[in-house]
C-alpha cells in the first residue's frame, strides 16, 4: 500500500512539474522578448506563500490544479499602468506573441520527448510495430491450454530448439528459410508451418548470421481461437521464444527512435482528441456502476491512480510512458483554437495579423484589436463545458477508477 501511495504522489508531482514548466515557458519567452511578467503562480485558490524577485512575484497556491503567468497587456483590453504600457504584450509583433503563447505547449512537448528519450536508453521504447526481437529463449512446451492459452513450465525433457541453435535474447529474426519476416506475425506464421531443419536469419547489434534450427512439432490452439472457450488444438512448429514488448537503444540511436516514437504519440493523441466526445457517455455509465472502459478519459486523479498501480507493480516504463502521454495530450489540447486556451489567443493573433495585412493591401489603416468582450459568451460556454468534463472524470476516477490488472 505504501508503495502504491508513493507512486500516486510521485505521479502527481510529475503533473505538478509539467504545469510549472508550462507556465515557465510563457514566462521565460516573455521575459526574453522584454515583456513585463507581473506574477508567476503554481496552483489556484488561497495563497500559501509568495516572494518577489525583480519585477515579478512568484508564488504557490493551495489547489495544485493549474497555474498562471500574468503578463502585462496580454490583450489590448487589459489594464496596464503608464510604466507598463511600452512593454505590454499586445504591442509586440504578432510572431513574438505567438511564440510566447505557444511556449507552454512547447514545454509539454519537450518534457514528453525527454521522458521518452530516458525510456529509450533505459527501459526501452514500446515495440509498437511488433519487430521480431526476442525477449526470452526458452523451451517449446509440447501442449498449450486450449482455454486460457497458457503453456506449462519448462521441464528438462522439453525441446529447446532456438537455444540449441545459439539464438539468444535480443536477437531479431529477419528471415525464415530465406523469406523476410519484418513482423512477429510473419515469424510465427512461417515457424508454425515449419517442421525439422529450418534456416533462420537473425540480427544482433547490426550483425546478421544464419542458423539452422530443428523445429519440433507441438500442440497449439488454432489461429481463430478465442480465450475462455474450449478451442481446438493443431500440430504446428515452435521455436520456444517470445516477443520483446520493448526495444532498447543506445544514446545515439535512442535520439532517432525517440523522434519517430514521438511522431506516433502525436498521431495517437490527435486520434484520442477526435474520439473524446464519444467516450464521455461511457464515463457517465462508469459513475452509475457500469464497467469502466480503460479507453475512457481520466482526470489527474485517475492518472495518478494508474501511476500508483504502475509503481506498485514495478512497471516504471509504463509510469514514464503514461506521464509522457499526458504531457502530449495537454500540449495538443491547449493549442485548440478555443478561448481561454492558449490556442484561442493564438488564433485571434493570427486573425488580426491576416486581417491587417489585407487591409494594408487595400490601402486601409489597420483595424482595431479584437474585442474580447464579444467573445465572452462563447468563452463562458467553453469554461462551463470544460469544468463539467473535469468534474465528470474526477467523479468517475474516485468511484470507479481505471486500474491496472494484477
Amino acid at each position: 500500500m505504501l508503495v502504491w501511495i508513493f507512486g500516486v504522489v510521485l505521479f502527481a508531482i510529475g503533473v505538478g512539474a509539467s504545469i510549472a514548466l508550462h507556465e515557465a515557458g510563457h514566462m521565460w519567452t516573455a521575459k526574453a522578448f522584454g515583456m513585463k511578467v507581473r506574477r508567476f503562480y503554481i496552483g489556484f485558490g488561497p495563497k500559501i506563500f509568495s516572494f518577489r524577485r525583480g519585477e515579478t512575484e512568484y508564488g504557490l497556491k493551495a489547489i495544485p490544479a493549474g497555474g498562471f503567468c500574468d503578463i502585462a497587456g496580454m490583450t489590448a483590453l487589459d489594464e496596464v499602468t503608464p510604466e507598463e504600457e511600452p512593454r505590454a504584450m499586445w504591442k509586440y509583433p504578432a510572431w513574438k506573441r505567438i511564440v510566447v503563447m505557444s511556449a507552454g505547449s512547447g514545454m509539454h512537448f519537450l518534457l514528453g520527448f525527454l521522458i521518452l528519450y530516458v525510456m529509450a536508453v533505459s527501459f526501452g521504447l514500446p515495440n509498437t510495430e511488433a519487430r521480431p526481437v526476442l525477449a526470452q529463449v526458452t523451451c517449446a512446451a509440447p501442449t498449450q491450454d486450449p482455454v486460457d492459452f497458457t503453456v506449462p513450465e519448462c521441464t528438462s525433457q522439453d525441446p529447446r530448439p532456438a537455444a540449441d541453435a545459439g539464438i539468444r535474447p535480443g536477437d531479431e529474426v529477419v528471415a525464415v528459410n530465406g523469406r523476410a519476416t519484418p513482423t512477429w506475425t510473419d515469424v510465427t506464421t512461417a515457424v508454425r508451418a515449419s517442421n525439422g531443419r529450418t534456416e533462420l536469419t537473425v540480427r544482433h547489434d547490426g550483425a546478421e548470421r544464419t542458423v539452422t534450427v530443428d523445429v519440433p512439432t507441438v500442440q497449439r490452439v488454432v489461429t481463430s481461437a478465442k480465450p475462455g472457450e474450449r478451442n481446438e488444438l493443431e500440430s504446428v512448429g515452435a521455436l520456444g521464444v517470445s516477443l520483446s514488448p520493448s526495444l532498447d537503444y543506445g544514446p545515439v540511436a535512442g535520439a532517432g527512435a525517440t523522434v519517430v516514437f514521438t511522431g506516433e504519440m502525436f498521431a495517437r493523441t490527435w486520434q484520442g482528441l477526435l474520439a473524446f466526445p464519444e467516450k464521455l457517455p461511457k464515463v457517465v455509465q462508469a459513475i452509475g456502476g457500469g464497467e469502466r472502459d480503460p479507453e475512457t478519459p481520466v482526470s489527474v486523479v485517475g492518472a495518478s491512480v494508474i501511476g500508483g498501480d504502475a509503481v506498485e507493480r514495478g512497471l516504471w516504463s509504463l509510469f514514464l510512458l503514461f506521464l509522457a502521454s499526458l504531457n502530449f495530450f495537454v500540449g495538443v489540447f491547449n493549442l485548440l483554437p478555443l478561448l481561454p486556451m492558449d490556442g484561442g489567443h493564438i488564433a485571434i493573433t493570427v486573425y488580426e495579423r491576416i486581417r491587417n495585412w489585407i487591409r494594408t493591401l487595400r490601402g486601409k489603416p489597420i483595424g482595431a484589436p479584437v474585442d474580447y468582450t464579444k467573445l465572452l459568451p462563447l468563452t463562458m460556454v467553453i469554461i462551463v463545458v470544460g469544468g463539467a468534463v473535469v468534474l465528470l472524470t474526477v467523479t468517475a476516477d474516485i468511484v470507479n477508477p481505471i486500474r491496472l490488472p494484477r
